[in-house]
């Protein structure tokens, strides 16, 4: 049997680095939990409600990612990989469903659902590896260790009161997160050494590539539905779905222009593949998916009030989400370049002062505010690149 699993992995070809089908079919589920997520939060968000989106924005990027990587190391054209991903996919529909409500009386079915997702991945991962590529198998034994820990953190948050869930949830999202940092040491066996799997890192740029474009879309869905709702209020909503838009073209400008492509570059021309993945994929792109999340959230609170009065809430989504994106993007391009991009960080001071202004602005003007800087950002990296170029010609 372990002889017929060799053509489950990977082939070493062109072919193995672009994603293929049966992955970006399993994104779908993500276009879905990614809207449920954005609804919920613009339905009520406050600072108590910023705090639990960041467990569901830390839980959604992380089963997604480490999906990501196993199709990275397996061939999702066969057969049983792709029944795994369907398999994966009910879960998420699952999760997605109960998110609105996760704080609430769908607490343990979403705790379920991502446990569920997390544990069927990696033990089908130490299956597939048994008997085929030992340093695989190991890695993933301890993989799947820490997830059991983890997973009893999310099954026992989703059984104690929404008021305690938290902290359960906070554990074992930092049990999660800090695994791959001590590369799953376990007591017996030690810690995985450093680069037992063998990543395809062009494939991993591509897949994280999809899930920007994924965010970006969920984006222009939800102000789309919001401009819709609201299109009989008058000129104001046309300005702000213009500026949304904008600001949704420029983030993919800054974030495709020149950081992706450099980044695919890096990653597969790496010495160490595996440890350059986790700092611009598995880590690095946390903020960026994050920051754009929080940037249609901040959207939707303008077409909806877009002459509020804003508050820090209301501005943690319409200038922290630029923020988190602009963060994210700069640690992508400073890893994949050894080059600051001063650009960024122009911008991210920027957006810092703006908030002195918050509680002198409406909501409209804040919204402004960020797709300027957004431009600015763009512009100057746009101009410096041409520059650069043309001196090294």
């Amino acid at each position: 049997m372990a002889e017929g699993k060799h053509h489950w992995l990977r082939k070493d070809d062109a072919e193995s680095t672009k994603a293929s089908f049966p992955e970006l079919f399993f994104d779908l589920v993500f276009v879905f939990a990614l809207i449920q997520l954005s609804q919920t939060l613009a339905s009520d968000f406050s600072f108590g409600i910023a705090f639990d989106a960041l467990i569901f924005i830390f839980a959604l990027w992380w089963v997604w990612i480490h999906t990501t990587w196993v199709t990275n190391l397996l061939d999702a054209e066969v057969v049983p990989v792709r029944l795994l991903l369907f398999w994966l996919m009910f879960l998420g529909i699952v999760l997605a469903i109960a998110l609105p409500k996760a704080f609430g009386e769908a607490g343990l079915v979403f705790a379920l659902a991502y446990a569920a997702m997390q544990l069927s991945r990696s033990l089908f991962a130490l299956y597939a590896f048994k008997g085929t590529d030992a340093r695989s198998f190991m890695t993933f034994a301890r993989i799947t260790m820490w997830l059991l820990v983890s997973s009893a953190f999310w099954v026992a948050g989703g059984l104690v009161s929404p008021e305690s869930r938290a902290v359960f949830w906070i554990a074992a999202l930092a049990i999660e997160y800090s695994a791959p940092l001590v590369r799953y040491w376990t007591p017996g066996i030690g810690a995985s050494p450093a680069e037992t799997l063998d990543v395809n890192g062009e494939h991993l740029a591509e897949r994280c590539a999809l899930f920007v474009i994924i965010a970006l879309g969920e984006t222009i869905i939800t102000t789309g539905k919001t401009a819709s709702d609201h299109a009989d209020e008058g000129s104001i909503i046309f300005l702000v779905l213009v500026l949304a838009f904008l600001t949704t073209v420029l983030m993919w400008w800054i974030y495709f222009h020149d950081g992706q492509e450099r980044a695919a570059d890096t990653a597969e021309d790496a010495t160490e593949p595996q440890n350059t993945a986790d700092h611009l994929f598995t880590y690095g792109h946390l903020p960026i998916v994050a920051g754009i999340i929080l940037t249609a959230v901040g959207e939707d609170f303008t077409l909806t009030h877009p002459h509020n009065q804003s508050d820090h809430a209301n501005a943690l989504a319409i200038l922290g989400g630029p923020l988190l994106f602009l963060a994210g993007t700069l640690w992508m391009k400073t890893v994949s370049s050894r080059s600051l991009p001063w650009s960024h960080c122009a911008g991210i001071t920027a957006i810092l002062a703006g908030f002195i202004f918050v509680p002198y602005a409406e909501n409209f003007l804040l919204q402004l505010m960020a797709a300027a800087i957004l431009l600015g950002v763009a512009l100057w990296e746009y101009i410096a690149l041409r520059r650069f170029r043309r001196a090294s010609a």
